[in-house]
């Protein structure tokens, strides 16, 4: 087994949160390049990590959060000394969140030889570039896609830093049989991460007792919901889970509230607070109940405030969903560089990764099971009350 450092390069960075924002922090900061410079990962005079995510298409925002996520941990990193005695430098590539083009863009980090692959927001991107990204031996840190068709695929090279489908059905199933709410409408967008979403909680409803009431596929590229909205009141749910994303779920909660559609409106970690309220409108947002993994926001720890102050003040706005887990997930892989000692050896920084313990990471830790999802995962329930999100106890 690898040895973990007592005090590891990596516990350094989240210590440099501190410094930087107290004005002691200085360095060569994070570096990144595009994803078509080639060469070896430590052939240089830097260490390359590839990171995949979204900043175009229709989850560019949260995209975008981890790409900030990603730069911010290389810039902390490289100040507290970088990895091996080298900086690291972040390879971008942007999977938009389509099949296609992920597969193109995991391509890319192969053939530029990166070290670790950390990133994918959305399921359905996630998949097909996974099995390039297997066939490569790639170690790959899975920061948010979480559809079991992931791990069940058994590949040796993933690992999932987010909680699972089965974590987040869990939690809302739980939910609704805790306040009686027995009567549930679930819609769905046919992706494979919203369908895998609402299969899961149904069955968990069902097993708890409760009714599914409706079980409907929207196309996410609509924006009349009206007849669902009509079909559903109709219905009289006691409550509404959405399991898509952002763009369709803030319309569909709007048109449902103007319709007046019985019981809360529910929806999946694929709808960030602020793009969800931005679509739906502050009055039509009020009172949804948003199915959320750990969120920084909600930490409430000194690293973690020190982390949302650095990142409103660089980017001008509230971190979202993901952006500190993918900074949790550049942690990761520099500690996992570290302890195996060359950024080259991918059949050993596989074992690294999957003998990870107790990682220390925003108001969690970090171990993996055997399919190289986490142990201990868990999810939180907020809602919207008086223009300000809560914990759902």
């Amino acid at each position: 087994m690898f040895k973990r450092k007592r005090f590891s390069i990596i516990m350094a960075a989240l210590l440099m949160l501190g410094f930087i924002l107290s004005g002691c922090g200085s360095g060569s900061g994070g570096k990144s390049t595009s994803s078509d410079s080639g060469g070896s990962s430590s052939g240089g005079d830097t260490i390359k990590i590839g990171v995949s995510v979204p900043t175009t298409g229709p989850s560019a925002a949260e995209g975008k959060d981890m790409a900030n996520g990603a730069e911010m941990a290389a810039k902390h990193i490289n100040e507290a000394g970088g990895v091996l005695g080298k900086d690291i430098e972040l390879v971008m590539v942007d999977d938009a969140c389509d099949p296609q083009q992920a597969v193109t863009a995991a391509n890319k980090l192969v053939q530029d030889n990166v070290s670790i692959v950390v990133g994918h927001y959305c399921s359905a991107a996630a998949l097909p570039a996974s099995g390039v990204l297997h066939k490569a031996g790639m170690p790959t840190i899975m920061v948010a896609a979480n559809s079991p068709q992931l791990p069940e695929q058994g590949y040796n090279n993933l690992f999932f830093i987010n909680s699972m489908v089965f974590d987040q059905g869990k939690r809302v199933a739980d939910y609704l049989k805790d306040n009686n709410m027995d009567k549930l409408a679930l819609i769905h967008d046919n992706s494979d991460y919203a369908r895998d979403t609402a299969d899961i909680t149904k069955e968990l409803h069902e097993k708890n007792g409760g009714k599914v009431i409706a079980f409907e596929a929207i196309n996410p590229e609509e924006k009349d919901f009206g007849a669902l909205a009509t079909k559903l009141k109709s219905l009289n749910p006691d409550a509404t889970y959405f399991t898509g994303f952002y763009n369709a779920g803030g319309l569909i909660m709007k048109q449902f509230k103007q319709k007046g559609v019985s019981g809360p409106f529910m929806a999946g970690d694929g709808n960030p607070t602020e793009p969800f309220v931005e679509v739906a409108g502050e009055k039509d947002a009020e009172g949804v109940i948003l199915s959320q993994a750990v969120t920084i926001n909600y930490v409430d720890t000194p690293e973690a405030k020190a982390f949302v102050k650095e990142y409103k003040e660089t980017y001008g706005n509230n971190p979202l969903t993901f952006g500190h887990r993918q900074y949790d997930g550049i942690r990761l892989a520099a500690d996992a560089i570290e302890r195996v000692g060359d950024p080259n050896d991918k059949e050993a920084l596989i074992k690294a990764l999957s003998e990870t313990k107790d990682f220390p990471a925003f108001g969690e830790t970090y171990t993996f099971k055997e399919d190289g999802t986490r142990e201990n995962a868990d999810f939180l329930l907020i809602q919207l009350n008086n223009g300000k999100f809560e914990i759902v106890e």
